[in-house]
């Protein structure tokens, strides 16, 4: 069993870190950074996914794996002079919430086009649980990557004149 979960968290990161390039490709960076985006993707995906299937709710999970990708990108941005955000952003796009949004619209669409009020109901649970968890997702993408960069600004910037 702890292999195949192994297995699982491996193939996860390797398809995170394909998207990562896909995404890093569009702004032009070096190829270092793409390698690092690819890099931090993977890992950050990866742990997602295994704290996820260890029983931690998604948005907690999130807000880990994007802490995670947050403090890493300090590290490499020091290491190969690239501003940290070239390849921390990439990284976490994979992690966007496409699913749960899509689910809120279709949700909204189904909701909209319905007579039934107990088919309502059960509409409208939908829409505010998916919607929230969309909602949740990304403020923990957003605060878990910049709170690495919050907390150690003598590592995130560099002063370039001396006064």
């Amino acid at each position: 069993m702890s292999s195949n979960i192994f297995l699982l968290v491996l193939f996860d990161g390797l398809l995170a870190a394909i998207a990562a390039i896909g995404f890093a490709v569009i702004s032009n960076p070096s190829r270092k950074a793409v390698f690092v985006s690819a890099f931090l993707a993977a890992v950050g995906h990866a742990l997602r996914f295994f704290l996820i299937k260890s029983g931690l709710e998604i948005s907690l999970a999130t807000f880990v794996a994007a802490s995670c990708i947050g403090l890493m990108s300090i590290f490499f941005a020091k290491m190969i002079h690239c501003p940290a955000e070239v390849f921390s952003f990439p990284s976490l796009l994979p992690m966007i919430p496409g699913l749960f949004a899509y689910r809120t619209i279709l949700g909204l669409i189904r909701f909209m086009q319905n007579d039934d009020p107990v088919k309502s109901q059960e509409f409208l649970q939908n829409i505010f649980h998916n919607g929230f968890t969309t909602m949740f997702i990304l403020l923990a993408l957003v605060i878990g990557v910049s709170l690495p960069v919050l907390l150690f600004p003598k590592y995130s910037f560099k002063v370039t004149r001396k006064y």
